[in-house]
């Protein structure tokens, strides 16, 4: 995308990164209240509305300056997280599991959608509707690399991302217990990874085959 102007790359990138890290949010609470744990319905937080998700920094501020920063390269954001309390849960272990992987599962389902989005886009260009075409297949491109990010950087086995919640509810109460005193320092893990190139050394070969496949669904 570096030949887009930087308007062009935030009116593709937006709706992509809204809707997955709001929707991401909106599954963990709506699997939270199937499941017995009515808090975030009674907090109005179980809904595709993004203003109900927002983070001033990590929903806005922070996509857009990495999105100007990289040219377009790399985008990333989060959403409020969704208040669950894991203790009114029917099945405590079980049900933590299950609400942590409502959000990766929900990136994955928009991953899926995305594609559907740039396919028609070729089916536009079919159509000679070239301007709305080259528009959704770039926006359905946005939609599958964000969502895709997500969910991979989410199942990291670090409290509090959700694969931390995954491993927390398999192992056993004991270990689960020491395991929990880690989650004040998983933002500090993922910023070392971060910092240390891991992040980068995992994500990047991931995304890359991502973008190939996405390729070929298209054509």
């Amino acid at each position: 995308m570096d030949q887009l102007s930087t308007l062009q790359q935030i009116t593709i990138w937006i709706l992509p990164v809204l809707f997955a890290i709001t929707v991401h949010e909106a599954a963990h609470g709506w699997v939270a209240f199937k499941l017995g744990d009515d808090t975030a319905h009674r907090l109005g937080r179980i809904t595709l509305n993004p203003i109900k998700h927002i983070d001033p920094i990590g929903t806005i501020l922070l996509p857009i300056v990495l999105l100007l920063i990289t040219a377009g390269q790399f985008v990333f954001g989060w959403a409020k997280p969704v208040p669950v309390d894991f203790y009114q849960l029917k099945n405590f272990r079980r049900d933590m599991a299950l609400v942590a992987l409502a959000g990766p599962a929900a990136n994955l389902l928009m991953a899926i959608l995305w594609v559907l989005v740039a396919k028609f886009g070729v089916v536009l260009v079919d159509n000679l509707q070239i301007t709305a075409a080259i528009f959704l297949v770039y926006m359905g491109f946005a939609g599958v690399i964000i969502n895709v990010l997500l969910m991979v950087l989410n199942l990291f086995p670090i409290l509090p991302l959700d694969g931390g919640r995954v491993l927390h509810s398999l192992l056993p109460p004991n270990l689960a217990e020491s395991y929990a005193q880690l989650e004040p320092y998983g933002i500090i893990i993922l910023v070392a990874l971060l910092l240390t190139n891991v992040l980068e050394t995992i994500l990047l070969p991931i995304l890359g085959i991502v973008q190939q496949i996405f390729l070929w669904f298209i054509t």
